[in-house]
């Protein structure tokens, strides 16, 4: 089998690509490497799967130098000659697309980068699946576009048609924009519901990054909403185990919403956020400084997925508790030779 994972100079895309390498499927990665946050840690996990930053050059695809069924292209997803040259030349068996703009805060004054890359960005990935006879897209939704509902936990079946950031409008019209592929064209589609991705070589602007650094440099945490918060925190590891999970099980024209399915996937446990900062405080070994602040624009109170659809699939459920995730977490931010 061969596989295109997109974003895999981001957290998820660089965790999935470790697996399904590992496993041995032909697997060829892709990233433009922008600059939303420091490009060092994308650099980073890139060297991890042996991809060195002075052999990078766009457009070039790249043989990694410590894996030998492991290949790297930079690339724009809304670069829709060159991706579609990528398909017809690679002939691909299943694509994952992780690859997206993100971050729900910076979408409210920046919309423009949502549009690029996860509207026309996921329009090219439709049509050169649709085009290449694709097995099974697999793509990257967001636990976002439940907005701030007050029904809890958050279920598959929820209305979710008042997205509160550009961000999650745009994951939202991806679920859409699937669904009508997988209509028309019967190409097999799987939407994923992140809630809070956490874990090794995370992004820098999640909560989890943002207070390690803080805590270890002696700085104040911004804690919102005063603390009233709660995430559904789920670890990379489940998170990857669901993915793998899920590819092998392609929606054919017998399911509800013939060859398009759509899941939550999290831990199905919110953790208030003052839980979550003193768990960290005690990995890391020092008190955090807390700088309690308002509401932000775009947030929500709440996140909290209910996963039964997902397990009663693919018959899985995350394993790792937040004790031990911000544990493996912290082992992980002691070593960390950048930021």
């Amino acid at each position: 089998m061969k596989f295109l994972i997109t974003g895999t100079a981001g957290f998820i895309g660089f965790h999935l690509a470790n697996r399904l390498i590992a496993k041995g499927h032909d697997t060829i990665g892709l990233d433009n490497i922008n600059g939303y946050y420091d490009i060092r840690l994308k650099y980073a996990r890139l060297n991890e799967t042996g991809i060195y930053q002075p052999d990078i050059s766009y457009g070039k695809l790249l043989q990694s130098k410590t894996h030998e069924n492991y290949r790297f292209i930079q690339q724009h997803l809304e670069d829709r000659i060159a991706l579609e040259a990528l398909f017809t030349n690679q002939q691909f068996d299943y694509v994952i697309n992780l690859a997206a703009q993100v971050g729900v805060r910076y979408s409210i004054n920046n919309p423009h980068p949502y549009i690029d890359s996860n509207i026309v960005g996921f329009m090219n990935i439709l049509e050169c699946c649709r085009h290449n006879a694709i097995k099974h897209l697999v793509y990257a939704s967001s636990s976002s576009v439940y907005g701030n509902s007050a029904h809890v936990p958050f279920s598959e079946d929820d209305c979710v048609d008042y997205p509160i950031s550009m961000y999650a409008a745009t994951k939202k019209a991806n679920e859409l924009m699937a669904h009508t592929y997988s209509h028309l064209y019967h190409l097999p589609t799987t939407g994923l519901r992140f809630f809070t991705v956490y874990g090794p070589y995370a992004r820098p602007d999640m909560a989890l990054f943002l207070f390690a650094k803080a805590i270890t440099e002696g700085k104040p945490i911004k804690v919102f909403n005063n603390g009233d918060l709660s995430r559904d925190f789920t670890y990379i590891d489940d998170i990857i185990e669901g993915i793998a999970r899920v590819i092998d099980h392609i929606p054919d024209g017998n399911v509800p919403h013939p060859y398009y399915q759509l899941f939550n996937i999290g831990h199905s446990y919110p953790v208030p956020l003052m839980d979550f900062i003193r768990t960290l405080e005690k990995a890391l070994g020092k008190k955090a400084i807390l700088e309690m602040c308002p509401m932000q624009q775009g947030d929500v109170t709440t996140t909290y997925a209910d996963t039964s659809d997902l397990e009663k699939v693919v018959h899985y459920k995350p394993q790792t508790s937040l004790e031990d995730g911000v544990s493996r977490f912290a082992t992980w931010w002691k070593s960390l030779p950048i930021l």
